[in-house]
């Protein structure tokens, strides 16, 4: 058996529900891997505990990949799971009713003081012909915050980051460090097809990943709120887990333009699909067919 020690980038929640699926179905087991999922109790440098030894993979979001390679650090991506909408909440009895209106506003964001918060809504205004210069922003999952507002009673609406001018960082991707990944590439292909074949079952047998999801980690589903955040972010799991040199060229410049980050490192120094799109006859497509 093969151990793989996996950093989760919160909480074990609903988006970690595949890897639940395969835990209780074996599908790890058969596939020769013995994974330890590491719940981070406060904010987690993964790049750094991959480097030491305490982990060989983490989860985190394009955003965080970027500046750490733009930084100079080593670090790559090589499987996306889940694509979700972000964006800002923000409530409409507050007088908002389109990006503009944002500025003069007192906004709150999540990691508060960085610079994410600012550059987010800068950017909105700035789509919707206004000027602002933000303290900070909401930066808001629709599967969860928007979820939860509504079931608090709360009339909120939102602003989604693709719509005014922002590529869509609010995906959760697969991250190593370029030597790990070359030392332990066939165990993470192994890793990357358990993966691919929880998503597909959450997909076709959606009661199913919600009971599992239940047993395996004590949430109430008998709760309307968690229950709708569980729903909501079922949709959210993607098919297709490789991503676009384009897509990271958009996101690098906006960040560039933002001044998240001073140099642009290029999608090929961080990000490789060669384990999200194998070719024929690879280790990993052999595997895909033995789990099957």
């Amino acid at each position: 058996m093969d151990t793989i020690r996996l950093g989760l980038e919160w909480f074990l929640n609903p988006d970690h529900t595949p890897l639940l699926l395969a835990k209780e179905h074996g599908w790890l087991e058969d596939a020769g891997l013995n994974l330890e999922v590491i719940e981070p109790e406060e904010h987690l440098d993964a790049v750094t505990a991959i480097e030491e030894g305490d982990m060989d993979v983490a989860v985190t979001e394009p955003l965080h990949l970027v500046e750490d390679r733009a930084a100079g650090r080593p670090v790559v991506g090589f499987t996306r799971f889940l694509h979700t909408n972000g964006g800002v909440m923000y409530r409409p009895d507050a007088g908002i009713e389109r990006p503009r209106d944002l500025a003069g506003t007192r906004l709150q964001y999540p990691g508060a003081p960085s610079p994410g918060g600012p550059a987010i809504a800068g950017s909105m205004v700035e789509a919707d012909g206004g000027t602002y210069d933000p303290d900070a922003a909401t930066l808001a999952f629709y599967n969860f915050e928007l979820v939860e507002a509504a079931h608090r009673g709360l009339e909120a609406e939102f602003f989604a980051l693709k719509d005014w001018g922002i590529p869509d960082f609010c995906q959760l991707v697969l991250i190593s460090t370029p030597s790990r990944l070359e030392e332990r590439r066939d165990a993470f292909a192994r890793l990357v097809e358990v993966l691919r074949r929880g998503i597909d079952l959450l997909h076709q047998r959606p009661a199913e990943a919600r009971a599992v999801y239940a047993r395996r980690t004590g949430a109430d589903l008998d709760d309307e709120q968690t229950d709708a955040i569980f729903g909501a972010t079922l949709p959210c799991f993607t098919y297709d887990l490789s991503m676009t040199a384009q897509y990271y060229e958009q996101l690098e410049a906006w960040m560039a333009g933002r001044n998240l980050i001073d140099d642009r490192p290029g999608k090929g120094a961080y990000w490789t699909n060669a384990l999200a799109l194998p070719s024929p006859g690879t280790p990993s497509q052999e595997t895909a067919a033995a789990l099957r």
